[in-house]
């Protein structure tokens, strides 16, 4: 097995992830006290900045002004800008509109991506996905109670929405909903392109996360649909096939969000080693450093990130090489896997911070409460495993 990356990549990690750390790291403090608001213009600048560079969406297609890279080569750009929680939006590929962009891409039509998938990729507007909802099991994207019926010319949606990430100055929304009840559960739902700007298209509140209510793209909002009616032309792919482009949707999705997992996780890392290092705990000068217990947790967080980032690369070259379904069971495994480490390494460097790491002084605390739920979306962890477990018991004929 080569375990060499291009040099060609290597070098455009190299770029983005000092990038990341000499221009966006230096704004945290501002955003943990601030929240996004007051950064907009600067962060527009950066933006700007990025494309100069050439550096604008590495996952976007070349055609629409992104970088085209494979998805080896984004996770690993993915890692470099999980080390902020602005890397993402600055490089023009954050969720959900990275997601978006490829299902455009794949089952657009020449209008919507016209309309919409060429603004996405410029970065001109947000989009959010709908699909999650709350009275219903969101580990099962099967179970949807919001509706889309086929009046004439139009779809008229009814239903709520919620954890939809973004919604909060999304200028579109993608609706899962369910169009043929009667059919196949994995044919009753389709996807319909909804502007926020729709009558009967309403965002009723952002979801207060762990005593914190997000705002703009850090936000996760409640939406409802009451009689709202788009044209016939707004359905994305064919009639029936949401779970499969939903599923098309989440596969490579796994890979930049394990990648940006193992971001925040040489970051809390290094932030766990510096504390440690310079935090004293008895007059002659011992640091946090000193202690087997420190040293250890420094060594299990080393090893666990390395064996979680080849689990997530070698799935990467995986689905690239043998495709999303060969792969499915990878994906599992690496979705459940790297959530652990995440959590794991996060809570540790955190503990090493002491009280400091509570509070909103550094980024610990922001991690701890907005990637928490890293073991729940895309699927519970415990679903992941049971699927993995019933296929690999089903291999041996059980």
């Amino acid at each position: 097995m080569d375990f060499r990356i291009d040099a060609e990549v290597e070098q455009l990690v190299g770029r983005i992830r000092a990038f990341v750390d000499e221009r966006l790291v230096p704004l945290e403090p501002r955003l943990l006290e601030q929240g996004i608001g007051p950064l907009l213009p600067e962060i527009r600048a950066l933006r700007s900045e990025v494309r100069k560079l050439g550096l604008w969406a590495p996952n976007f297609p070349r055609e629409y002004g992104g970088l085209g890279l494979d998805l080896v080569a984004h996770g690993l750009v993915s890692e470099a800008l999980g080390r902020c929680p602005l890397g993402h939006y600055v490089f023009g590929c954050n969720a959900p509109d990275a997601g978006n962009v490829e299902l455009l891409h794949l089952y657009g039509s020449e209008a919507q991506k016209a309309t919409w998938l060429a603004p996405l990729a410029r970065g001109e507007i947000r989009s959010c996905f709908g699909m999650t909802e709350r009275e219903n099991s969101g580990a099962n994207p099967l179970m949807l109670e919001a509706r889309a019926e086929l009046e004439g010319d139009q779809w008229v949606l009814n239903g709520r929405k919620w954890f939809t990430t973004g919604a909060d100055g999304a200028s579109l929304c993608i609706a899962m909903v369910i169009t043929d009840p009667e059919a196949p559960p994995h044919q009753r739902a389709s996807m319909i392109l909804v502007p926020a700007s729709t009558p009967g298209y309403r965002l009723e509140r952002n979801t207060p996360i762990m005593g914190h209510a997000g705002q703009d793209l850090f936000s996760h909002g409640e939406i409802a649909f009451e009689d709202c009616r788009v044209p016939a032309g707004n359905l994305l792919g064919p009639r029936g096939e949401g779970f499969r482009l939903a599923q098309a949707r989440l596969g490579p999705g796994r890979i930049h969000h394990c990648m940006r997992w193992l971001g925040i996780c040489q970051r809390a890392l290094e932030l766990l080693i510096d504390r440690a290092s310079s935090r004293q705990v008895s007059p002659e000068g011992r640091t946090l450093a000193h202690s087997d217990i420190i040293r250890a947790w420094i060594a299990e967080s080393a090893a666990e990130m390395q064996a979680a980032r080849l689990m997530v690369l070698h799935t990467a070259w995986r689905i690239e090489h043998a495709g999303a379904r060969a792969a499915r069971d990878d994906v599992s495994m690496i979705k459940f896997f790297v959530a652990k480490v995440l959590e794991r390494v996060v809570d540790r460097a955190l503990q090493v911070h002491g009280g400091l790491g509570m509070t909103d002084y550094t980024v610990l605390a922001w991690y701890y409460r907005e990637e928490r739920a890293a073991r729940i979306y895309d699927g519970p962890d415990e679903v992941h495993k049971l699927s993995v477990a019933r296929r690999l018991i089903g291999a041996r004929g059980r």
